[in-house]
């Protein structure tokens, strides 16, 4: 198994710049790698294949679960961190170093989301840095809630995560958490840039802003315990907001009929 999923696989699309690389799984909308020199910054489930654990998807319509997976506003049901990563998206443009897919409403998705919708996901390797834009927008006539979020699982050994050090998000720290039984799996206020210091070099985690406004107000910590197949990672997730956003009319976005938003994520690793 090990061998077979070594970067990259026959599912990947490869964008580089300089001696950066970034990996993509355009079917499921899974940035799958991510490389600063020889620097893996993301986890890659090698010996499982379990590409629920693995690398940068996007969580869409929903982050996390909804309460009783029930989506209130249509009385439907959503799976935990929705149905992006499920369905298969279609390129719509690639070069060297940047590719975007998109994700069009069809009876799969109105079934559980009943909106008319085009989720655009784009992807570009600079120096030492991954850049990720999502917008969303609403083709229908009624108002479009929304509540998404990023989760990235970055690599690190289980020995080495509570030596992590980072600048947030606020009220985390690495060294109180009980990483073997019980690691953390809590939301905190996301500053909009946190830097993290792994063993293998310095990551910054930042949303920039657009047009002067930002979405991600939430970042959850989250990782698996030692008995867990997969658990050499420690999960930094920029999210609209917590667990149940989308049935919280406050909390997640809410986009107009024939309106669009925007966030933008990057990612800079420094040796």
């Amino acid at each position: 198994m090990a061998d077979a999923m070594d970067f990259p696989t026959a599912r990947e699309r490869v964008l580089r710049s300089g001696e950066t690389m970034i990996g993509i799984m355009p079917d499921i909308c899974l940035v799958s790698h991510f490389q600063a020199g020889d620097w893996p910054v993301l986890y890659r489930a090698v010996t499982t294949g379990n590409v629920h654990r693995w690398g940068l998807p996007l969580m869409i319509p929903n982050f996390s679960r909804l309460k009783n997976g029930i989506f209130l506003e249509k009385n439907t049901i959503l799976p935990i961190h929705g149905f992006g990563r499920l369905l298969p998206w279609n390129i719509i443009a690639q070069d060297e170093a940047r590719l975007a897919m998109q994700l069009v409403s069809s009876a799969a998705t109105r079934a559980s989301y009943p909106y008319e919708f085009t989720f655009t996901a784009a992807v570009a390797a600079g120096e030492g840095t991954l850049t990720y834009t999502v917008t969303m927008e609403n083709r229908g006539d009624e108002t479009m809630p929304i509540a998404p979020g990023f989760h990235p699982y970055f690599a690190v050994a289980q020995q080495d995560k509570a030596r992590v050090i980072s600048s947030g998000p606020p009220g985390f720290t690495a060294s109180a958490c009980d990483w073997i039984n019980h690691p953390p799996d809590s939301p905190y206020p996301f500053p909009h840039s946190v830097s993290v210091e792994f063993p293998r070099g310095r990551l910054t985690i930042a949303e920039l802003p657009v047009d002067g406004a930002y979405a991600l107000s939430t970042m959850q910590v989250w990782s698996e315990p030692a008995s867990a197949p997969d658990h050499d990672f420690i999960c930094f997730e920029p999210v609209v907001s917590s667990e149940d956003a989308l049935n919280r009319p406050a909390d997640r976005l809410n986009i107009a009929p024939g309106q669009s938003r925007q966030f933008v994520l990057r990612l800079t690793a420094e040796k």
